[in-house]
């Protein structure tokens, strides 16, 4: 099932981040592991925010893609179920 996890990283702890010459190579290893379907990049709230869609098959996956948001960003996260325009297109035609 496709999920939306959004990581929201405090501004002081975002600040150290960027700082870190290993920021974007800490990101590039999330998502090799996550295997996101789509990575968004954008501020929400005043703080740097990353938005990734995955595939999340059985609910023991959760914490590994959890985890590393948590103790490594300092993020807060958020887990959604999501869908695209064909999922909601069939889901409102066993609808009708």
């Amino acid at each position: 099932m496709r999920f939306l996890i959004r990581a929201k990283i405090p501004t002081e702890a975002g600040n150290k981040m960027v700082q870190d010459p290993n920021f974007l190579k800490n990101i590039e290893d999330y998502m090799s592991k996550a295997k996101p379907e789509s990575a968004h990049f954008f501020a929400a709230d005043g703080d740097r925010t990353m938005g990734f869609i995955v595939n999340i098959e059985s609910n023991d996956q959760i914490p590994a893609l959890l985890e590393p948001l948590f103790q490594g960003m300092n993020a807060k996260v958020e887990v959604h179920p999501v869908m695209n325009f064909d999922d909601l297109k069939k889901g409102l035609s066993k609808n009708r």
